[in-house]
């Protein structure tokens, strides 16, 4: 199936170099992404430095990959603990019912009243400090969407026959929530946790660049395009990198969530 949709191979292909430059960066970025050096201040790109150096001379690919990293870890996080967190809570709500099902109702539907992002800066403001605040901002503010999306599809289940035989097996709800329940949502919740990873490595970009990210000298893509701003027309170069960065990460995940969303969607029609 992969095979047969370039659109697939694409997503794939950026995903992975994503996730190499993130190792890169992490592990052995080609130059110290913090160390400061004014002798090569504002260097267009050379063989010694591919892709230029900032206003302190420092080198821009290094400090992209290093913000390759941040961007990532920050993105996964946030989708791996909105991803549990809204897969059990609406998978929950949704077999559970009554009032309590009409709480986690109302007190998503108060979240989804804020953009998300404007959540994510208040949240990020009120945990100023904590090296985790981006992570914890952004998961409150995309948990919602996957609870929703959860509790919908657990409902169109809640009626089958399985969950009632389940249920007059003597089964403990828990039991019929983590044998039953969770595996057939397994679908929507890897569409939707493909999406969240998009959405949420362009927020922290945003936050990035409004200075709520991580602190200075750390890298960011959101950090780079801030600091650009004062040195466009005399270095574009440290703006196109964080740039480009930024629009193939989203444009390779987005289609690979298209291609998740038609590969499962074909295997719901067989």
């Amino acid at each position: 199936m992969l095979m047969q949709r370039p659109s697939g191979i694409a997503g794939v292909t950026v995903i992975a170099l994503i996730l190499l430059a993130a190792a890169i960066g992490a592990l052995a970025p080609p130059y110290d992404p913090t160390m400061v050096d004014f002798t090569t201040r504002l260097s267009p790109p050379s063989s010694a430095h591919w892709l230029g150096t900032d206003e302190w001379g420092r080198d821009v690919l290094s400090r992209l990959l290093s913000g390759t990293a941040v961007t990532v870890a920050v993105a996964g996080l946030t989708t791996l603990l909105v991803t549990i967190s809204g897969a059990l809570l609406g998978a929950f709500s949704g077999l559970a019912g009554g009032w309590l099902d009409r709480c986690v109702v109302a007190l998503m539907d108060a979240f989804l009243a804020f953009p998300a992002l404007v959540l994510a800066i208040a949240m990020t403001a009120v945990l100023a400090g904590s090296s985790l605040a981006p992570v914890v901002a952004l998961g409150v503010a995309y948990l919602p969407y996957m609870v929703r999306v959860v509790r919908a599809h657990v409902l169109t289940l809640r009626g089958r026959d399985f969950i009632a035989a389940s249920r007059v097996m003597g089964n403990s709800p828990a039991y019929t929530l983590l044998r039953h329940v969770i595996p057939n949502t397994v679908a929507p919740v890897l569409v939707m946790s493909t999406s969240l990873f998009g959405w949420a490595l362009l927020a922290e970009s945003a936050l990035s660049f409004l200075g709520l990210g991580l602190a200075p000298p750390a890298a960011s893509w959101g950090g780079m395009l801030a600091d650009s701003r004062n040195y466009f027309a005399d270095a574009p170069w440290l703006a196109l990198a964080p740039g480009i960065a930024i629009s193939g990460a989203l444009l390779g995940i987005n289609l690979f969530g298209d291609f998740c969303r038609d590969y499962f969607d074909r295997k719901t029609k067989d």
